[in-house]
């Protein structure tokens, strides 16, 4: 404690404003990281500055090369101890680093807020009197590559009860022109009833061949089977998963239906329309609302034919979440899961009108969705009554998986 009062002392002596002290804290930074490149030097040459042990030892000291970096005291010139056989690799600061991982790591931290290259520059300089360019920028957020590489290929479980796809749109810079593209979701709830996204998917024309290779992906690390997937309409999915994971039941969003249905509705019939669709959507089984779509389709046939060639088309799929209880048909019958997700991501990237590569978007998602994640750490509070209704239904095909 008193070395510590003596040294506030020191750096106290002669400062007048908060200007001072930062130069004081600059100073004190630049000498405390030379101090440290002579301990380096000393363990790697095996003997201290100056010492006579080191005669005749086959390597010496070489003088120092000047160093600039980036530091959040702002810019300091380092002198960088060499040895006489150049294999000297200074540890704090590597050879080829221009600023401290902490200034890197504001730097990510700010990006993955959805701060612009203009704000983060602007704050840099405001708080640290650092300059930093969108090319710096760049480079720095570029160490999450290889991160959002092997977190795109690590191994996933087994089995998941819910899957639930979607996709959220972004404008990419493309030959010179913008275009709108697509970023695919893959948000599962595990067996534990936590969480979890399984992948990112940028820029593939929706199709069937398409979610062939995002399912097989998903098969190839590891995923044997998923008991449903939750989709709003994604052209070529059914066929795709029909063929990757042919006893997985679909759920198609039924709130999704219901708006692209109201679309063809004038607003004044709407009130009249909605309590009858209500309870088709809203029975309480396949058999009530097979007998409440008859009347449905009885009633506005003929005046809406588009709505009911729409759910008769996709029947099937609207009407999975029929044979569970509640508590898994609220969660399967809506997409909105994921689109929670996504609105999330929408809070960080609305600043940014387009991004100048799909590598850049990735970026940007992979780290929200990092600290989107963080809120991830617990399991769906009715995931208890939910998994042993799955452990009903699917015995066969997740009893090994589950430690009831």
């Amino acid at each position: 404690m008193q070395s510590q009062n003596n040294l506030a002392k020191e750096i106290a002596r002669g400062c007048r404003n908060v200007e001072d002290v930062q130069d004081k804290l600059k100073d004190l930074f630049k000498d405390t990281l030379q101090e440290i490149f002579e301990a380096e030097m000393d363990e790697h040459l095996g003997y201290e500055k100056h010492s006579g042990a080191g005669d005749n030892c086959g390597n010496s000291r070489n003088g120092y090369s000047k160093k600039n970096i980036r530091t959040k005291h702002g810019h300091a010139e380092l002198e960088i101890p060499r040895d006489r056989n150049s294999d000297f690799d200074p540890q704090i600061i590597k050879k080829h680093e221009r600023t401290t991982n902490e200034l890197e790591d504001k730097i990510v931290a700010m990006y993955a807020k959805g701060m612009s290259t203009r704000d983060i520059e602007d704050h840099m300089q405001d708080i640290y009197g650092i300059d930093v360019s969108p090319t710096m920028v760049s480079k720095v957020t570029d160490r999450v590559l290889p991160m959002i590489s092997e977190w795109q290929s690590r191994p996933l479980d087994r089995v998941y009860p819910i899957v639930f796809l979607d996709a959220i749109h972004f404008k990419v810079r493309m030959d010179n022109r913008i275009v709108n593209k697509a970023a695919y979701s893959v948000l599962a709830i595990n067996l534990e009833g936590y969480k979890e996204l399984l992948g990112i998917w940028i820029g593939g024309n929706e199709s069937a061949k398409f979610w062939l290779g995002v399912l097989n992906d998903l098969k190839n690390r590891g995923v044997e089977d998923i008991l449903i997937a939750c989709k709003d309409g994604l052209s070529g999915f059914s066929d795709a998963i029909n063929s990757v994971f042919p006893q997985t039941e679909i759920q198609l969003c039924v709130i999704h239906q219901i708006r692209n249905s109201l679309k063809y509705v004038p607003h004044k019939e709407r009130k009249d329309l909605m309590p009858d669709l209500k309870k088709v959507y809203q029975a309480l089984t396949l058999e009530e609302a097979e007998y409440a779509f008859e009347e449905f389709k009885e009633k506005w046939g003929k005046k809406h034919p588009i709505i009911i060639r729409s759910w008769e088309n996709n029947w099937n799929e609207l009407t999975s979440y029929f044979k569970y209880p509640h508590e898994i048909r609220k969660l399967i019958y809506t997409t909105n899961t994921i689109e929670a997700y996504h609105r999330q991501l929408r809070k960080v990237t609305k600043t940014k009108t387009s991004y100048p590569t799909d590598e850049a978007l990735l970026k940007i998602i992979y780290l929200a969705t990092m600290d989107i994640s963080k809120k991830w750490n617990q399991p769906l509070r009715i995931w208890k009554r939910c998994i042993s209704q799955f452990a009903i239904y699917f015995d066969d095909r997740i009893e090994s998986d589950l430690a009831i």
